[in-house]
């Protein structure tokens, strides 16, 4: 009975002991200041679209840059609402640590794709099918949208193209440009061989590109990538070559 209530008795110091430990280490010390601000980017196969200078230079110009400020004056809310203005952060999280640092975690919008319609639209597209202004300063590789553009059409179906393209590697590597024909058909110009990809609708395009890569595998690596001006899988089941004259 006595070794239960010593062995109670040691067990609530140690837990005592723990709940102090813990509130000591996390208690920040009186009048601490921001010494320094790390950026965290949580989509990282994306890194290097938005750096750590040009958030501090964004709250540096608004006048809210949290270096040399004391910790406890410091908003993390003013500081998330005035970044998630940034042309390509969608989610930002602003939190301080017990070291004295503030941590900004961001997620990026991803561009996907460039439209430069033919009525003058000109902007980006970006993963989740939303417009993004053209000096988002994207530095990837996207393939350009142009001709008959209706921002619609593009915010609900080219932009699912778009998807495609940035999951496929081989594909988005080979599409250079997009081109929207009278009646919402699609034409694609390719990087390799002198030939256009006439896709017809965008119905089903992920059916047609897989039998196009086919092509390309038996028949053009056979005959020459130039012998062909035009590949038509408008209807899916099939292809149609026009040979070059």
């Amino acid at each position: 009975m006595i070794k239960r209530i010593l062995l109670s008795i040691v067990l609530l110091l140690v837990l005592a002991y723990l709940v102090v430990a813990v509130t000591a280490f996390n208690r920040k010390p009186a009048g601490q200041v921001c010494r320094d601000v790390e950026l965290v980017i949580k989509d990282t196969v994306y890194a290097g679209f938005i750096t750590k200078k040009e958030v501090a230079a964004m709250l540096e110009k608004k006048g809210i840059s949290p270096i040399g400020k004391n910790l406890d004056r410091i908003r993390t809310k003013t500081l998330e609402q005035v970044l998630s203005k940034h042309p390509l952060i969608d989610e930002v999280e602003c939190y301080k640590t017990p070291s004295g640092k503030l941590c900004i975690e961001v997620s990026q919008r991803i561009p996907i794709l460039r439209i430069m319609s033919a009525n003058g639209d000109n902007y980006y597209l970006d993963n989740k099918g939303t417009v993004m202004p053209p000096d988002a300063k994207c530095v990837a590789h996207l393939a350009i949208v142009t001709g008959n553009v209706e921002k619609s059409f593009a915010m609900r179906d080219l932009y699912k193209f778009g998807v495609f393209l940035q999951k496929n590697s081989f594909w988005d590597a080979q599409i250079e440009q997009i081109h929207v024909l009278p009646g919402k058909n699609i034409e694609l110009v390719p990087r390799v061989g002198d030939h256009i990809i006439y896709l017809g609708k965008l119905d089903g395009f992920e059916q047609k590109l897989k039998r196009v890569k086919t092509f390309y595998e038996k028949g053009l690596n056979k005959v020459g990538w130039n012998k062909y001006s035009r590949i038509s899988v408008e209807f899916g089941n099939q292809i149609i070559c026009t040979k070059r004259e």
